[in-house]
């Protein structure tokens, strides 16, 4: 199967990487056993961690393909949901933390948060060797920052998009 021909359906993802019949467990393993390590290693052991801090969350897998099939973004394990309210009325149920892997090492997002300065602000020089953007946290290597001031960031985050 090649990438242009994939078909979606809700829920499941059907590309060379995933099969068609695949749960959100299944595309998480295989989304993590499909890097190279050491990315691999860290991003399980994220994963861990963030399922210790966000203990029974929803989860998600988002492929980072559009309907058309055309990528938009990196992969994406999610973990809890909030409801997105846009101005013309509509609302959207989405993710409040993201984990990916990036061509440089790894991104936690960190969605929701009205004030895009406080991430950098109140966790930027604490979380060690890593950007940090209004939303974003990069870093090449877990070893490369404090994993409880990241697991703070993330509670944080998920206390302010509960409270929205």
């Amino acid at each position: 199967m090649t990438k242009n021909n994939a078909k979606f359906e809700k829920g499941k993802v059907n590309t060379p990487l995933f099969s068609i019949h695949m749960n959100i467990q299944e595309q998480i393993k295989a989304y993590i056993t499909s890097q190279p390590e050491p990315k691999r290693s860290d991003i399980q052991e994220l994963h861990h961690h963030i399922l210790q801090v966000l203990p029974g969350c929803k989860l998600w897998f988002d492929n980072g393909k559009n309907s058309e099939n055309k990528t938009v973004s990196n992969p994406n394990i999610g973990y809890g949901s909030y409801v997105i309210k846009y101005a013309d009325g509509k609302t959207r149920e989405f993710f409040q933390i993201g984990l990916s892997a990036n061509t440089t090492g790894i991104s936690v997002y960190i969605l929701g948060i009205k004030d895009k300065t406080y991430l950098a602000q109140t966790y930027g020089k604490e979380l060690g060797k890593a950007s940090v953007t209004g939303y974003c946290i990069k870093f090449k290597n877990l070893k490369d920052i404090n994993i409880n001031i990241l697991e703070q960031a993330i509670q944080y985050g998920v206390e302010a998009t509960s409270e929205n």
